[in-house]
């Protein structure tokens, strides 16, 4: 697993690839933390988690399409699944690569709270359950986009399947508010971003930090399973 991990960052780290989205992720979010906090004098940076999570849907198909998909497509899946490292260790090896970057990515974030305490003394635990409810919202989407990338060697593909899937799993949450009833509880039940409104909020939940978890498992379960599949269909 580390060989795979350090193999991926480096694919990461030695092309502009990463540099580019951790650029273009910190420029948004370095826009609207100026326009939202800095403008108008704001020490709630709830607001701005809600529009990094925004900008997840964007960039996390994107890193997470080649995860997998690049390697189908160049032939380079065939020795993964073939050499001595576990199929569970070569699937997490690759989740903790894209994982790696996204907290780079978080890390960089962590200048605007600097710069609020510099000026004043915002709330801790608020800011707390917000950053662990972004990153837990990162690891999800990522193990859901892993997953995907795992069904195709098509990396646009993999791009637009995960974007399209993961905005349905975001818009259901006020689709099942405007319904109300049971129907809203199950929708909100399969919405990823329902939960994270709460740890946005600084309402620290151990129900939805099991789920996101829960929700990185079963999608690296259904990943192992799918390149498992393929590697018995080889015999």
């Amino acid at each position: 697993m580390y060989a795979v991990l350090k193999s991926e960052l480096k694919s990461y780290f030695n092309s502009t690839f990463a540099y580019v989205v951790t650029g273009f992720f910190s420029f948004v979010a370095s826009v609207y933390f100026f326009m939202g906090n800095i403008y108008n004098q704001s020490l709630n940076l709830s607001s701005l988690f809600s529009t990094m999570s925004i900008i997840l849907l964007f960039i996390v198909p994107v890193l997470t399409s080649r995860s997998i998909a690049e390697d189908r497509k160049n032939g380079m899946e065939v020795l993964l699944i073939t050499s001595p490292v576990s199929l569970s260790g070569i699937i997490i090896g690759k989740y903790l690569a894209v994982l790696s970057v996204f907290l780079v990515m978080t890390a960089i974030t962590f200048i605007y709270p600097v710069i609020l305490f510099i000026f004043s003394r915002p709330a801790v635990i608020p800011l707390a359950g917000e950053y662990l409810g972004f990153v837990l919202l990162g690891a999800a989407m990522i193990s859901f986009g892993v997953f995907i990338s795992s069904l195709t060697e098509n990396q646009v593909a993999a791009s637009i399947i995960s974007f399209v899937c993961l905005l349905i799993m975001m818009i259901i949450q006020p689709l099942g508010n405007s319904v109300g009833g049971d129907v809203s509880k199950a929708l909100n039940w399969f919405s990823i971003f329902s939960r994270y409104d709460d740890l946005n909020r600084g309402i620290l939940g151990v129900d939805t930090i099991i789920y996101y978890l829960s929700f990185v498992f079963v999608f690296l379960f259904l990943t192992i399973r799918v390149i498992e599949k393929r590697r018995w269909s080889r015999g």
